[in-house]
């Protein structure tokens, strides 16, 4: 016959209260959103830079505007419509978590 085992599975640490690891967590994910977000915003800038050094928009421009406005105004068109797109899709319902 068996006994009965009075605490299964892995306790915590007697030093530590049980639920402490969601500060730890909370505090990994913070710095790595910011890490994140940080390098982000360096790669973003040093796009920006070698954008505006390079100067390749004006003599794109310059040679062939007309081609270069219709390419922008079909982008934005493609943008506007897969935004319509996603707007128009079914929302998935909402579990209710509360009774």
């Amino acid at each position: 016959m068996r006994t009965h085992a009075p605490s299964a599975g892995f306790p915590p640490p007697p030093n530590r209260l049980p639920g402490s690891e969601h500060r730890t967590v909370a505090v990994a994910e913070l710095i790595a959103g910011l890490a994140l977000a940080l390098s982000t915003i360096v790669a973003a800038t040093a796009v920006s830079v070698g954008i505006a050094r390079a100067d390749v928009a004006s003599n794109v421009i310059d040679n062939e505007s007309s081609l270069f406005a219709i390419a922008l105004v079909l982008g934005l068109l493609f943008i506007g419509f897969s935004g319509l797109t996603m707007l128009s899709l079914p929302h998935p319902r909402q579990k209710k978590t509360h009774s």
